[in-house]
């Protein structure tokens, strides 16, 4: 008798939750399914919102209970020769699982799926229990099991290390304390004799791009039979084979494409998606079926000598592009990861596509994401950099915990392993640091694995074994990365190999961000700096909104919305040193921040793509900020709050990531006329001029620059500095150097002169940037007698202008329906900046504004 197709039945109805160290405790619908514990509490009101005031401290208790969660589900017929099996994509994390009260499971890994074969256990009604203890107190008890190990972390504390669950569920310098549990994914029951376990496929591309040869494989759980591949695209067939499976449990079969649709990251091509299906066959009847979107790419990254500069680049390349990957670092979106929809998802990958982003970087303290985290990615052309999940810490190794992660790899690189957008796994965010920090034993010379398992650092069993080991079985064409950062066992510090995570501004030497051409590596995968989320977000979380007497700046409830230690001084630091502020009122101080975080990141991006000079001159590759987004209404490092408002950094990003964009810098120089002389040294200051193309073709421009004093808005320089230049497709080129132009040189006059450098090709402009003397708070800003901003007839643009220079011009707006192309743009005298808005009418109202018009 041929098997019966496969049968799966969601197991999501009739949840209920309660207390379970709690003697009165009575069971309550739950708020949702998949779920966890918080949400549920939070819906029946037995906790407050933790976003909301200082509410986090009220709820710690919930982290140190114990929690159980049941349903009741319907049996079903379970055919002679076939089993049912109980599938739990994702439970947090030390659960005991029982059916019909016989315990079928325990867990203790938040990241690894489960499946439990249930035939003989099933009735007609079947009752599902699923109890959940502290992983903060089981944290403890395992420190404390292990004292030989030395323990230590940075965020959060030793009792993360134990536990393989979302290590910022701890709390982190941007996020809450939250220690969530529950079944976070889905729960199915399923009916089979025979199903496809998973479909994986590996691909190469021809040198030339003409051609490519599809190696996939079925792994088939059950009694053989035929399994069907086919490849469409677009919804049309084009390719297909039938093998058998002959009880071997794994069935492969190769294609040939010729001029196959390649798919690209954004701007540089489609993204084009196949669709490879897998089916066993019982005659005509479909028994099991798994299908996955696949995108055939040829990616590499690229570590190689450079021509002129010590080290090695480091460099993707993707099609045969090279990639600068201007991008950002990822968080989870929510500390209730349940919550988050798939359309959420779409939304803040369509941000970070708007954004001119080429790269997003899942941060290994957060998850392995949804699968619609990088389906956005694969649909939207956005490159993938994804941690395993350690971070800031030394994790233990003992061998229990070594088994539990070898698991964890295979079974999430299995998960994840389709998707295009992925290019890069790297072993952990910054533990290669900690381990520095530390003084704990790294020998790279040392090839010995089973001897690193008998140092104080036995975690380099994890990254350069276990999970090496993993990547290079389930995904042999994709790079493996130790740690972020890592380069070729130097030290992590060293700017010439590998990535870098440079944090001497705001953290470490608090350098100032003007000297960021300084402070470059071959790839930044972390830097940033801080700024209030918009006033909306800051009245969300006050508990009083508007009318909170916490609504200021140094209050403590916003300051307890920021859990980076020091970062009253810092920001304070960052602000004094570059502009004139005030803490009141708050719109204005946010403002500030939000100008601060702007400027600094902007010249990030413009300083070290400068840097991108094309084949084998790739001195800086790429640089993530540190980071896209927050997990709860926050001041951080984040450039889009936790309700996706963008801050006014993404914008000045979104520019320097454009397709073709100006860099100007100044620099002074002094030339002393004695050898010890204090008096008579000659001081120049020079403007450097550069023109950044990150289009695949060579474009002929002009480059036109003007120059105003800011107190009167006088032109004092109009010139055409290079006519006929070709900037070479993506890479950066220096255009010239000269002097500020001043009316009268040595009478300081270069501070009061802001420089404008226009591309312009064939007549239209095509960049522009505003150069200012810095610092501004040095600077004599005047007020315009007349800033001009006007909506135009159809409510599809902003037009605004002004008489004198007038520095960061922000267009607000209280609907959040209203959103802007750009924001926080520089203005120049005799010209009209024009933005393009959406959800606007004219009866909208656009207030703005600006640095110092308080």
């Amino acid at each position: 008798m041929a098997p019966a197709a496969v049968i799966v039945v969601p197991v999501d109805k009739n949840w209920e939750f309660k207390q379970l160290d709690k003697e009165d405790a009575e069971f309550l619908p739950v708020s949702q399914f998949p779920t966890n514990v918080h949400l549920d509490l939070i819906h029946h009101k037995i906790i407050p919102d933790p976003f909301i005031g200082k509410n986090e401290l009220d709820v710690q208790w919930v982290g140190e209970a114990q929690w159980v969660y049941k349903t009741t589900f319907k049996g079903q017929p379970v055919p002679e020769g076939a089993k049912a099996v109980l599938a739990f994509d994702g439970l947090d994390t030390f659960a005991t699982v029982k059916v019909n009260g016989t315990t079928i499971l325990e867990t203790d890994n938040m990241f690894n799926p489960e499946r439990v074969e249930v035939t003989g256990l099933l009735k007609e009604e079947n009752e599902l229990v699923i109890s959940f203890d502290s992983a903060y107190l089981r944290g403890w008890k395992l420190v404390e099991k292990y004292p030989e190990h030395k323990w230590g972390v940075w965020n959060g504390d030793n009792s993360r290390l134990a536990v393989r669950k979302a290590q910022y569920h701890w709390g982190w310098d941007w996020g809450p304390a939250l220690l969530t549990c529950g079944p976070w994914r889905p729960i199915n029951l399923e009916i089979y004799e025979t199903r496809l376990a998973d479909l994986s496929f590996d691909s190469t591309i021809s040198e030339n791009l003409k051609s490519a040869g599809i190696k996939a494989t079925a792994e088939v759980e059950g009694p053989g039979g035929k399994v069907k591949f086919e490849l469409s695209l677009d919804g049309e067939q084009v390719a297909a084979q039938t093998a058998d499976a002959n009880g071997s449990g794994s069935v492969t079969v190769s294609f040939h494409l010729d001029n196959p649709s390649l798919w690209y990251p954004f701007r540089y091509g489609e993204q084009p998606l196949y669709t490879l299906t897998a089916t066993i066959l019982s005659g005509d009847d479909e028994i099991s079926s798994i299908s996955k979107r696949i995108g055939l790419r040829r990616a590499e990254l690229v570590q190689q000598p450079l021509l002129d500069q010590p080290g090695t680049s480091f460099f993707f390349r993707v099609n045969n592009i090279p990639i600068y990957c201007g991008g950002s670092d990822w968080i989870p979106a929510d500390n209730f990861i349940p919550r988050i929809t798939a359309q959420k998802y779409y939304e803040w990958i369509s941000l970070i596509r708007d954004g001119n982003q080429f790269m997003v970087r899942v941060w290994g303290g957060g998850i392995y994401e949804e699968q619609a985290f990088y389906d956005a990615c694969d649909e939207l052309g956005v490159l993938v950099w994804q941690d395993f999940m350690f971070g800031c810490g030394n994790y233990p190794a003992w061998p229990e915990l070594r088994k539990s992660i070898d698991r964890e790899a295979r079974e999430n690189v299995k998960l994840l392993r389709h998707h295009p957008s992925i290019v890069i796994w790297a072993g952990n965010n910054e533990d290669y640091q900690y381990q520095e920090s530390a003084g704990l034993t790294y020998d790279f010379e040392n090839k010995d694995a089973e001897s690193w398992l008998q140092t104080d650092f036995p975690a380099r069993y994890i990254y350069e074994k276990i999970l090496s080991d993993a990547c290079a079985e389930l995904i042999p064409s994709t790079f493996y990365h130790p740690g972020s950062p890592w380069g070729a066992g130097r030290d992590t510090h060293d700017a010439t190999v590998g990535d870098i995570h440079q944090w001497n501004v705001w953290h470490g030497t608090q350098e100032k961000w003007q000297d960021f051409d300084k402070l470059s590596g071959r790839f930044v995968s972390e830097f940033g700096m801080q700024a209030f989320p918009d006033v909306k977000t800051i009245d969300a979380y006050l508990p009083l909104g508007k009318d909170d007497p916490d609504r200021y700046p140094q209050s403590s409830t916003v300051d307890f919305h920021n859990k980076a230690d020091g970062h009253e001084r810092r920001i304070a630091l960052y602000l004094v040193e570059n502009m004139r502020y005030a803490p009141d009122p708050l719109e204005q101080f946010v403002y500030s921040t939000q100008l601060m975080q702007a400027e600094c990141l902007a010249s990030a991006y413009r300083l070290w793509k400068r840097q991108w000079k094309g084949p084998g001159r790739e001195y800086n590759a790429g640089a993530l900020v540190w980071q896209i987004n927050d997990c709860w209404p926050v001041t951080s490092w984040s450039i889009v709050d936790f309700y996706l408002r963008p801050k006014h950094a993404f914008y000045t990003v979104k520019r320097e990531m454009a397709p073709v964009s100006a860099g100007i810098t100044r620099k002074i120089h002094k030339h002393p006329r004695d050898k010890y002389t204090r008096v008579y040294i000659d001081t120049e200051t020079k403007i450097e001029v550069w023109g950044s193309n990150l289009t695949l073709e060579d474009l002929t421009v002009d480059v036109v620059l003007k120059a105003w004093d800011v107190t009167t808005g006088e032109l004092t320089l109009e010139k055409k500095i290079a006519e006929g230049l070709v900037l070479p497709e993506n890479r950066s080129t220096e255009v010239g150097a000269l002097d500020v132009p001043v009316r009268e040189k040595g009478k300081g006059e270069e501070n009061k002169i802001v420089v404008t450098a226009y591309i312009v090709q064939n007549g239209k402009q095509i960049a522009r940037y505003v150069n200012w003397p810095e610092p501004l708070k040095y600077v004599h800003l005047q007020k315009p007698k007349e800033l001009k901003v006007v909506l135009n007839d159809d409510a599809t643009a902003v037009d605004i202008s002004a008489e004198v220079p007038v520095k960061g011009v922000a267009l607000e707006c209280e609907d959040d329906a209203v959103k802007f192309d750009d924001n926080l743009v520089d203005i120049v005298p005799g010209e009209v900046v024009s933005i393009a808005v959406k959800g606007a009418t004219k009866e909208t109202k656009i207030s703005t504004r600006y640095l110092g018009m308080i």
